[in-house]
């Protein structure tokens, strides 16, 4: 950059210096042509001039015009008569002969046309700037001579070579100048960019765009103004945008008027871990402020789909529900052949083959109904997952064998359906064992029929208190007396709300009813 600026400043400094060069050439050049000329007439209107070129007495005009050539300054002043011969001359031998002898100029010009000129000439005296002028009789008609009055072009160079030393120290001073400015601007541009050399940007560029692209997380940058300043392909595709979408410049508010980023633009307070809905997705979304000198200058936000998020979690869930219905079985039917077994020892073989025949024809028919009611596989092992589970609690879950559940939407997410279906019924259970916890049972009725799925979940529980009715579905809200709880309601209305349905809560006199409600269509493209 230093050099570059020097450069370009000695380019401007010479073409400036070389033009004020020129143009002081030229002018001096003009300046010395019109004092010749205006001596040249003042000398051709002087009566003794006049006189003397009429009566040609050269001895006075001689005299005159060396007295007149040191007053002003001049190289020479030589005065001739109308045929161009002189009568003055400061080289006296060369008087009586013609002025054209010098330059070839015979002063046609001044004689015939009676008009002053300037003309730049070599002569017996070397190169000069000379001013003609003819000399007029006393009526002012008759062109009786001549008066060439001559300035040596080396007196115009001494000039110009004085002027040129102040020239040339003043190009030098600009130079100067223009350098040390180069050298403070490019000192201040790479404190700006943090020492770092074009190259170097250019690769670090490079080097975080790549980064940015690479990471799994949406990324998108704003400035001061709310405009998008960076963005990557994560980003365009969690916004479920069209790749070719032109974002940079755009407002924020224009392409995501729900990512929240104005109002930390505005606090300047980080936001970490936020649950939000951007362009109708749920996500988990990080919002940093960007401050350089203590002076805000815009906002970075990060997000992922919470649905990610989501699927490790329900993953890891299944995997704990599938050991602990393992686990359940295990312990329920370890008790049931230990009982059988004492039976043999006791010789009753007819109550431990009336046993296991209840024990067969329950599962055999739960099987059944779920094969029949339920031919979505995932919701069919949730609910046989949550019927041994209640039995290893001491409870009934009890499906109503008039359930149907056939008419899934292709698009309304399984693991979702069955983190709700399951949360409901997991409440449930645990409500029935505080009141009953040996002979409780919880009911469950399912059906399709309609335009809506319906599924009703009703314990044999304590109830929800009235000051706790309305706010039963908060996060942290819960009746019950451990910590750790208040998460599954909340949860569940979050997916229901999200796909468009509706929960209701219903009171009874021995227990609760949740009635939940999910649309086979609902409006817009709520599951996309």
């Amino acid at each position: 950059m230093i050099l570059a600026l020097g450069l370009v400043s000695a380019v401007q400094t010479g073409v400036i210096g070389g033009f004020a060069w020129q143009y002081l050439s030229q002018s001096l050049d003009e300046q010395i042509g019109q004092r010749a000329l205006m001596v040249a007439k003042t000398i051709a209107a002087m009566p003794t001039v006049i006189s003397g070129i009429e009566q040609r007495d050269t001895d006075q005009l001689q005299q005159l015009s060396l007295k007149l050539a040191e007053t002003n300054e001049a190289l020479f002043i030589v005065i001739g008569d109308a045929n161009n011969i002189r009568l003055a001359h400061p080289n006296p031998e060369r008087i009586g002969h013609s002025m054209a002898d010098d330059d070839g100029d015979k002063g046609e010009i001044a004689l015939l046309d009676g008009r002053a000129y300037v003309n730049k000439a070599h002569g017996s005296l070397g190169e000069s700037m000379r001013g003609k002028a003819p000399v007029f009789d006393a009526s002012g008609r008759d062109i009786i001579g001549l008066v060439s009055v001559g300035y040596s072009l080396n007196q115009v160079r001494a000039t110009i070579n004085r002027y040129k030393q102040v020239l040339v120290a003043g190009m030098a001073l600009m130079l100067l100048c223009s350098v040390a400015a180069a050298i403070i601007i490019a000192g201040r541009f790479k404190k700006a960019i943090f020492g770092l050399e074009p190259e170097q940007i250019a690769r670090l560029f490079e080097e975080l765009d790549a980064t940015l692209q690479s990471v799994r997380e949406g990324i998108i940058a704003v400035n001061r103004d709310g405009q998008i300043t960076t963005v990557n392909r994560t980003a365009i595709e969690t916004l479920g945008l069209a790749p070719d979408t032109p974002l940079i410049g755009r407002e924020i508010n224009d392409v995501v008027p729900e990512s929240g980023l104005m109002p930390v633009l505005e606090s300047g307070e980080p936001q970490f871990d936020q649950e939000v809905w951007m362009n109708e997705r749920h996500m988990i979304v990080n919002r940093l402020p960007v401050k350089q000198d203590g002076e805000l200058i815009g906002v970075v936000s990060s997000f992922r789909l919470r649905d990610e998020l989501d699927q490790v979690s329900r993953q890891l869930t299944r995997i704990q529900q599938y050991a602990d219905t393992l686990r359940s079985q295990t312990h329920e039917y370890s008790n049931k052949l230990h009982t059988i077994a004492g039976l043999i020892q006791l010789g009753a073989q007819d109550e431990a083959l009336a046993l296991i025949g209840s024990e067969v024809s329950d599962h055999q028919a739960l099987i059944q109904l779920l094969l029949e009611a339920v031919p979505d596989p995932l919701l069919a092992g949730c609910l046989l997952g949550k019927y041994n589970r209640a039995r290893e609690m001491g409870l009934q879950l009890i499906i109503d064998p008039d359930s149907r559940m056939t008419e899934l939407p292709d698009r309304l997410p399984r693991d979702q359906l069955v983190s709700v279906v399951g949360n409901l019924i997991d409440n449930a259970l645990e409500a029935t064992r505080q009141s009953r916890p040996d002979s409780g049972q919880v009911h469950l009725s399912m059906t399709d029929l309609g335009h809506d799925l319906i599924f009703e979940v009703e314990d044999q529980g304590p109830g929800v208190p009235n000051e706790q009715r309305e706010r039963i579905f908060e996060k942290g809200v819960t009746t019950k007396n451990d910590t750790n709880h208040g998460l599954g309601l909340h949860l569940v209305r979050s997916f229901v709300a999200r796909w468009g349905g509706s929960i209701t809560l219903e009171v009874l006199q021995t227990g609760s009813r949740f009635t939940l409600y999910l649309p086979k269509r609902p409006e817009g493209d709520v599951y996309r």
